[in-house]
């Protein structure tokens, strides 16, 4: 699987990509939403359950590689996610530091939505998104969606709430 947009390529990850991905996911900053940086072995958890995504559902979070470098500079993607006992079809995004605020995870972002309405057939997605985290619900906004709900999840430990943004496909 491969999006293309003006200035990203959205592409499957591969162990390859480890090291990227240990730069985003090693930043706390970068990570706070999750209460902090991932280990090695997080994050090595982290890219095999992308493996495990690609071959059950044929989607998930993919690398976003800047077109003109090839450098990977974050991860957009498509995974179902746990809400009310249901699953739920969710555009997520978490970039390198050094890339935000360039309009790329809106770029993504807005690029994984349109594949889930036309090619996955979705009515509505979804992005979950921890309330503390303005700059990820403001992409959610420029990706059309609306906040629809607030719940606490459950993760390392702490009780997070969270916003649930939503937006249908028009037809």
């Amino acid at each position: 699987m491969v999006l293309e947009t003006q200035r990203l390529i959205l592409r499957e990850m591969t162990q390859a990509d480890f090291s990227a991905l240990c730069k985003i996911m090693q930043d706390d900053d970068v990570m706070y939403a999750y209460e902090g940086a991932f280990s090695t072995d997080e994050i090595q958890g982290w890219l095999d359950r992308q493996f495990e995504r690609y071959k059950e559902y044929g989607f998930g979070l993919w690398a976003v590689v800047l077109k003109e470098t090839g450098t990977m500079i974050g991860q957009c993607g498509v995974t179902m996610q746990d809400y009310n006992r249901d699953k739920i079809m969710e555009v997520g995004y978490l970039f390198q530091k050094d890339y935000w605020h360039h309009g790329y995870a809106s770029e993504a972002a807005i690029a994984c939505k349109e594949y889930a309405f036309d090619k996955l057939n979705a009515k509505e997605v979804y992005s979950i998104i921890r309330d503390t985290n303005i700059p990820s619900q403001n992409v959610a906004v420029r990706n059309g969606m609306t906040c629809i709900d607030k719940f606490v999840k459950h993760y390392r430990g702490v009780d997070m709430p969270h916003f649930l943004f939503s937006v249908k496909r028009i037809v």
